[in-house]
């Protein structure tokens, strides 16, 4: 059954709650330790309002308060499915697979702006929603438009390949009887992937490596999906 994640489940600390149940071996960050990372993002944002870069679920399903929302491109970095998820849309037993952004290549999603008088607050919602772990390392990228012109400077949660749930080597094969299995709390990893593929297409942004992903999965559920 899918279960969208909601606002109030963020801000109530429920995705680390999940994780602490479900996955008790995987380290989370102290409420300490994300309010820092926090800061030390902030001390060097370009401007009062911010960009936040959506390439996943922030795409269909981004949870916080923004005032323009529009198409933008990443240079330097790709969508991948390369972050293991033990618990929320896996389980210790079988992890799912979600997205972060990989170096190499270009990555187009959709960018939010936030108000600057709001950004801190909205900041720290999205932390509690993308830093539980000590997963992504977050980055200020240029964001171009769709005549490759840049528009602004965007927050995006790029991914640590340091990290103890980084999946980045793991076969094709691999990736698809994961995305096509895995389930947890949150859903399955077919969902993600799927909402995500629809969001792209609804902002007519054409992600041919998430396409064929997609046909793949699909073909997992038969014709009664």
């Amino acid at each position: 059954m899918k279960k969208l994640l909601t606002r109030e489940m963020i801000e109530e600390g429920a995705i680390g709650a999940i994780v602490a149940r479900d996955a008790p071996t995987v380290r989370i960050l102290t409420d300490e330790e994300r309010a820092m990372s926090l800061r030390n993002t902030l001390t060097v944002k370009p401007r009062d309002d911010v960009w936040l870069f959506g390439y996943g679920s922030l795409i269909w399903n981004p949870t916080i308060d923004f005032i323009e929302r529009r198409v933008a491109k990443v240079v330097g970095w790709h969508r991948s499915f390369c972050l293991a998820t033990p618990a929320g849309r896996g389980s210790i037993d079988n992890p799912g697979l979600v997205l972060g952004l990989e170096a190499g290549g270009d990555c187009t999603g959709v960018a939010f702006r936030i108000a600057g008088d709001v950004a801190e607050s909205e900041l720290a919602t999205i932390w509690k929603r993308e830093m539980v772990a000590a997963s992504y390392i977050p980055r200020w990228l240029d964001l171009l438009d769709e005549q490759s012109h840049r528009f602004g400077c965007g927050l995006a949660f790029t991914i640590d390949p340091a990290g103890e749930n980084y999946a980045g080597e793991l076969t094709r094969d691999q990736i698809v009887a994961r995305l096509a299995t895995a389930r947890g709390a949150l859903g399955s990893s077919a969902d993600y992937l799927f909402e995500t593929c629809k969001g792209l297409r609804e902002h007519a942004i054409d992600d041919i490596e998430l396409n064929k992903l997609e046909a793949e999965v699909s073909a997992h559920f038969g014709p009664a999906r």
